[in-house]
């Protein structure tokens, strides 16, 4: 008799850069992905020169073969989700939304990895592009009030703590732009918890707040970001997805560990450690 094959586990195709430190980009999505019981299918967007202290270069993919490594497995592997991150490039940008553009049933996340300190003269462009190209099919934005402030055009002085009222402003032109639903981050602003807002085209839908943890983190949003796109992958309802990825990555991010001289990095794998632990 023909052995019994396992039931396939939901896809999510992810758009991202490498980072070699595994913090952030691919491999992080690809963490998260598999430890939320996904498969990921990985396209890689741009290559990274970076530490877990910073990034120092990046190296967009050609648009030719990002198109032609997407579309591969597209035509091939029937996906339950999108997530995207860093772009790499306008051209790149260009692209993706194209693609994208196949499959509107198709729920899209979106964490926008606008790196900081990086002298690139095109990131202007490329925010453009965005927002026109990307962010009106997009189902989820996830970004903190710095990051929505660019995208609607109402930039801060990066080391100035985002006024509330301009962020929700910001949200508010994103939304009437397209997007679906914009979950506003709250780990860059001050206080004992850290508060996540998600607004739709009605308003606010659910406010969580979460424990402060100590210490700086890299990978935090790109980790919600893939926690969401699996939820979703999974079935589960906007408002429901957003709770399970913020539990999942405060989970992530309680067992953080640092293993380089700069930011701790999120155990996407918490669960399966903990589980090792009790058995020892």
């Amino acid at each position: 008799m023909p052995i019994a094959m396992p039931d396939t586990p939901p896809v999510v195709l992810c758009l991202a850069a490498g980072d070699a430190t595994g913090g952030g980009g691919l491999p992080s999505d690809i963490l998260t992905l598999a430890s939320m019981g996904c498969h990921p299918l990985a396209i890689q967007t741009a290559a990274v020169a970076r530490d877990t202290r910073g990034v120092e270069e990046i190296w967009p993919v050609e648009p030719e073969s990002l198109a032609a490594q997407a579309r591969a497995v597209l035509e091939d592997i029937p996906v339950h989700a999108f997530k995207l991150g860093f772009c790499g490039s306008v051209e790149n940008i260009a692209v993706v939304a194209e693609i994208l553009s196949d499959y509107p049933e198709v729920p899209l996340v979106v964490e926008p990895a606008l790196y900081p300190g990086v002298d690139d003269p095109a990131a202007e462009d490329a925010i453009a592009a965005l927002v026109e190209l990307v962010l009106p099919q997009t189902s989820l934005l996830v970004a903190g009030a710095h990051e929505v402030l660019r995208l609607a055009g109402l930039d801060v002085d990066d080391e100035d703590e985002a006024d509330p009222l301009s962020a929700e402003e910001a949200v508010a032109r994103l939304v009437a732009g397209g997007v679906e639903y914009v979950l506003l981050t709250g780990g860059g602003a001050q206080g004992p918890q850290v508060v996540n807002v998600l607004i739709g085209e009605s308003g606010v839908v659910r406010t969580d707040a979460w424990e402060r943890l100590p210490g700086r983190f890299l990978g935090a949003g790109s980790t919600i970001a893939a926690a969401a796109a699996a939820a979703l992958a999974h079935g589960m309802a906007m408002p429901e997805a957003v709770r399970e990825a913020q539990e999942f990555a405060q989970q992530a991010l309680k067992h953080a560990y640092r293993p380089g001289m700069g930011r701790a990095l999120p155990d996407r794998f918490f669960w399966a450690r903990a589980q090792g632990e009790e058995h020892e």
